[in-house]
């Protein structure tokens, strides 16, 4: 009894204490570094096509049969691509002394004149002719003009005439007062024939050319051109024609010497009521 005693009172086991975690000395705590990316190498070029076309089987050496070696030759050369980029780059990267070496040297050239700019800036940089060429232009065209008309009016000038005398004569006859009208529909249809040969030959002579070549005969002797004040070119045939129109009309009146002589006090174009009609100047 006395061993059992001492057995139920002997302390239990305890159990072994468990090892203690190992202090692990730590430097500072880094960051983890970024993976570091490799740069993508440029690829390599693909080897042509006929590296990869099957040999023909059996002795022989293994060479390829004809129809595929016309398949090889067939084939475009294989252009590298990825050098593109980096010759596109070559003009903004920094070239030393020597980076041109191997361009060839262009010899210098003396500039060449365009003919057609030069022109253009002669026909730009035209200035009002002087009075006294344009006055001598306009008597030749008006001398022109006038004898043609004149010898135009001369059958036309004697009907009437011959008309008028026929009219009075037959007045005396009566023996009475009568009142003989010089205007009637035989002179009316005689002067209308007169006035319509003068713009006849004058659109002939004075607007078709200025259309044409800018210039009349009497302005062609003189050196003088009739110019658009816009674009410096020969006037439409309308801007001629119209020109025309109200310096004939106008030089039928009186108020035709305004017109003419208006190119005495107009600036800077030394225009005339038909000129300014037609939006044109008198270039010398």
């Amino acid at each position: 009894p006395a061993q059992h005693v001492q057995q139920a009172q002997a302390p239990a086991p305890v159990p072994a204490p468990a090892p203690a975690p190992q202090e692990v000395r730590q430097g500072p705590v880094q960051a983890p570094a970024a993976p570091v990316t490799p740069s993508p190498a440029a690829p390599a070029p693909e080897p042509p096509a006929a590296l990869h076309t099957p040999l023909t089987p059996g002795p022989g050496g293994g060479s390829a049969s004809w129809a595929q070696q016309v398949h090889q030759l067939a084939q475009p050369e294989p252009q590298l691509q990825p050098q593109q980029p980096q010759q596109q780059q070559l003009p903004h990267q920094h070239q030393g002394p020597g980076a041109g070496a191997d361009q060839p040297v262009v010899p210098w050239k003396p500039p060449v004149d365009d003919p057609f700019q030069q022109l253009a800036r002669n026909q730009a940089s035209a200035r009002p002719a002087g009075l006294g060429k344009r006055f001598a232009a306009r008597l030749v065209d008006n001398l022109v003009l006038g004898a043609i008309v004149g010898a135009a009016a001369v059958p036309l000038t004697t009907r009437a005439l011959d008309h008028i005398d026929r009219k009075i004569t037959a007045a005396k006859e009566t023996g009475e007062t009568v009142t003989v009208w010089l205007l009637d529909s035989t002179t009316g249809a005689l002067l209308g024939a007169l006035l319509a040969a003068f713009l006849l030959l004058g659109f002939l002579l004075e607007a078709l050319p200025t259309a044409k070549w800018g210039r009349t005969l009497g302005k062609k002797l003189f050196g003088l051109d009739v110019r658009d004040i816009e674009s410096h070119d020969a006037p439409t045939l309308g801007a001629a024609l119209r020109r025309w129109l109200v310096y004939g009309v106008l030089g039928l009146l009186v108020i035709g010497v305004v017109n003419v002589l208006w190119c005495l006090i107009d600036r800077p174009w030394r225009q005339c009521w038909h000129d300014k009609a037609a939006r044109t100047f008198v270039a010398g």
